[in-house]
């Protein structure tokens, strides 16, 4: 199944739904809380707070060096999860480094394979749609190596044309780099087209999954991506917790991240030698009831039906950007062919950060500013955008209330 990519066979239960998320039951400023500001980070089902829950309550010890029961057990558990996220990417679990979340794993990458190939001279190419977290590693790594950074143009309507990409490839590109999709417009690229292109020059391909996980169940077989960071957060799970996917061979060959304990075979204060990956890079104790937390989060929305959940999302996108379209002064930010549930948008003549306040005052929480995506809103000539991102919970009467809080606040303030 290539990414994003729906799977049939599960009706969709919007009610269901959202009765297994607490917080929803919470309200906002005195109202029900709309919660739409997914993309930020995903409210959680009770199954992946009880998973954490429980495992502090019965397992909770160290992991990989105890000969005790619960270090066994959370072991057990550790391991588990490695295989619950391998079987959802198609990877194999040998290939699953842990990390903080999608930062931490570009930054893994970033680091330890950027010194491993980069040199000067070298160009890492990337595109005018990235997070933050995918251009600084890779602004300190050119820096440290002597490379530089070469950046492919977005169209008007915020999509990568592989033309443009092709274009912007070349001898010197030693990596390429790019969103699933992107966090501040929603745009779906042609990951598998993209990274074929890169391939065919000899760059390797890192793919920042961030809201690609969020909105999908991403195969990196049928991707032909070389690296695959994402974080727990965004698709229903802990914070603090992530994972990178990277092809065992790569892995192999690149330095450790970072020194300490777990990461090792045998330790002299002469000369250290290194595990395999991925205990290569996971030193230190982990997050480990995030981790099984995430696995929980994936086990949710499995058994939700990812197909289902896609089809819905797609179908609240349409609702809600025709509904958007008739809010007097307002303009979508964002017109890809391919877009997940992600759109932003300006009323004309007002602040973002304003209108997310009169929102929030109606309980409706969005998200307003650059989305960490400064380069692409100079691209837009926007100082900011507000943004409104769904997820399985959201529903029509979410978008009703955003419309109806976004004409009270275009009265407020005389736009």
């Amino acid at each position: 199944m290539t990414a994003l990519a729906p799977e049939a066979g599960k009706a969709f239960d919007l009610e269901r739904v959202r009765s297994q998320f607490p917080i929803l039951e919470r309200p906002v400023r005195g109202r029900r809380l709309v919660y739409l500001d997914s993309a930020a980070t995903s409210q959680k089902p009770l199954s992946v707070i009880e998973a954490e829950s429980a495992f502090y309550r019965t397992t909770n010890a160290n992991i990989h060096r105890g000969v005790h029961l619960l270090s066994q057990e959370a072991t057990e558990a550790y391991e588990a999860a490695r295989g619950r996220v391998a079987r959802f990417l198609n990877a194999s679990p040998d290939e699953i480094v842990f990390t903080s979340g999608t930062t931490g794993g570009l930054n893994l990458v970033a680091q330890s394979y950027g010194s491993l190939v980069l040199r000067p001279g070298d160009e890492v190419l990337l595109t005018q749609l990235e997070h933050h977290s995918n251009i600084v590693p890779w602004q300190l790594a050119c820096e440290r190596a002597g490379a530089s950074i070469r950046v492919v143009p977005v169209t008007d309507a915020g999509e990568v044309e592989i033309g443009a990409f092709e274009e912007a490839l070349s001898d010197r590109t030693k990596i390429a780099a790019f969103p699933h999709v992107s966090n501040a417009l929603g745009t779906v690229l042609p990951v598998a087209e993209l990274a074929a292109a890169a391939k065919r020059r000899g760059a390797t391909v890192v793919v920042d999954g961030a809201q690609g996980i969020a909105h999908g169940r991403p195969d990196v077989r049928a991707l032909g991506c070389d690296f695959y960071a994402f974080g727990a957060h965004k698709v229903y799970g802990p914070t603090g917790a992530g994972a990178l996917w990277g092809r065992r061979g790569l892995l192999e060959a690149m330095p450790p991240y970072q020194g300490g304990g777990d990461m090792i075979r045998t330790v002299t204060f002469e000369k250290t030698t290194y595990a395999d990956p991925p205990a290569r890079f996971e030193a230190g104790t982990p997050n480990i009831a995030g981790v099984v937390g995430m696995a929980a989060a994936l086990d949710w929305v499995e058994q939700t039906g990812v197909g289902a959940i896609l089809e819905h999302e797609a179908e609240l996108l349409r609702t809600a950007r025709e509904a958007l379209s008739e809010v007097p002064g307002l303009r979508l930010i964002g017109n890809a062919e391919r877009q997940a549930g992600v759109q932003s948008f300006v009323i004309e003549g007002v602040h973002p950060h304003d209108l997310a306040t009169i929102l929030d005052a109606r309980g409706v929480a969005v998200r307003a500013g650059h989305h960490c995506a400064q380069p692409l809103m100079a691209r837009l000539g926007l100082p900011a955008t507000t943004r409104a991102s769904f997820a399985a919970y959201s529903g029509r009467d979410d978008v009703e209330a955003l419309v109806g809080a976004l004409r009270f606040a275009a009265e407020v303030l005389g736009a």
